[in-house]
């Protein structure tokens, strides 16, 4: 797999910003390998932008977090029996959210039970995939690309794959958008209601499986909640409006994503950091945005709402 030291080695240097973003991309898009990387994070940044919102809303960035580790010992295992990446991680990811799915989820302990094992999944499969570098023999792509991500190599059948996936999520999404969010913000209403709240609560992690593992092979196993939480979090930070939300939650996870693409490649270093500094430093200023509006709104209201006051008097009635 081609690396960004090896155009280092062979052009004599990192390719350089020349401050013409026209010309720039032109040169980038020059390399099929680049266009496939922009292809991919867009189609990857979607599905998670849209998936990411939802994991944020119904809370469970644990269980999502649980479910992205486990595409790093998916990828060795496929790796060691001789198959792509990718299926390894589609596979594993969306069997670990069959398990976190499973858990009971009524009962006054079942958050914590639920957490306890989702906990021991994790650690126990994170060892299977260094068991698994350890028993493969050829030179396993970088342990490193699988834990922090890679945009290079990536093929256009890969590319058409985590297209018709993001396809098939997007799709089921939108079938259970209505549902889905009324049993996020209220459960016991909607279940109250007739919504079956635990069947739309384990398609939904498989749903969230499937991205997390597309969105794996992009930013890394370790980096995935760049792309699921944060642009779903700074979206809810700047509106409380679903639809205005959800929209914003995609659009930041496709700025990030071409952000990260851009600068790692005239850097040498991995795209991930990219992607999820850029998305932590929008979460920051949604956060301190939200923060400022919060304070000076509650100023503005109380001196636009409020009576002037009374004028003291030392005795007997106005």
């Amino acid at each position: 797999m081609p690396t960004a030291d090896t155009f280092a080695l062979a052009a004599g240097a990192l390719p350089a910003w020349s401050w013409n973003p026209a010309a720039d991309l032109r040169e980038m898009w020059a390399f099929p390998f680049m266009v496939n990387a922009f292809r991919a994070g867009t189609v990857v940044a979607v599905g998670a932008g849209a998936m990411g919102w939802f994991m944020v809303l119904r809370r469970q960035s644990f269980a999502g977090h649980t479910i992205a580790t486990v595409g790093f010992p998916g990828a060795a295992c496929a790796a060691l029996l001789g198959v792509s990446a990718t299926y390894g991680y589609f596979a594993f990811c969306v069997a670990a959210a069959l398990v976190v799915a499973a858990m009971p989820r009524t009962g006054r302990e079942a958050g914590g039970h639920e957490s306890a094992v989702t906990g021991t999944v994790q650690a126990f499969l994170l060892a299977c995939g260094f068991l698994f570098t350890t028993l493969y023999k050829g030179l396993l792509g970088g342990v490193t690309s699988l834990l922090f991500g890679s945009f290079l190599g990536i093929t256009t059948g890969q590319v058409w794959l985590l297209l018709v996936v993001t396809a098939v999520v997007l799709v089921a999404l939108a079938a259970l958008g209505r549902p889905l969010l009324f049993a996020s913000v209220d459960p016991d209403v909607a279940a109250g209601r007739g919504v079956p709240v635990r069947l739309l609560s384990t398609l939904f992690l498989v749903l969230l499986g499937a991205a997390t593992a597309g969105a794996s092979q992009i930013t890394g196993t370790l980096l995935v909640f760049a792309l699921l939480v944060m642009p779903g979090a700074a979206a809810q930070a700047l509106s409380a409006r679903p639809s205005v939300s959800l929209v914003l939650s995609v659009v930041i996870a496709v700025a990030v994503t071409w952000a990260g693409l851009i600068v790692a490649y005239y850097s040498p270093y991995p795209v991930g950091f990219y992607v999820t500094t850029f998305a932590f430093g929008v979460l920051v200023l949604a956060r301190g945005g939200q923060y400022v509006h919060g304070r000076f709104g509650r100023r503005t209201g109380a001196r636009t709402a409020g009576t002037e006051p009374l004028p003291l008097t030392t005795g007997g009635a106005a």
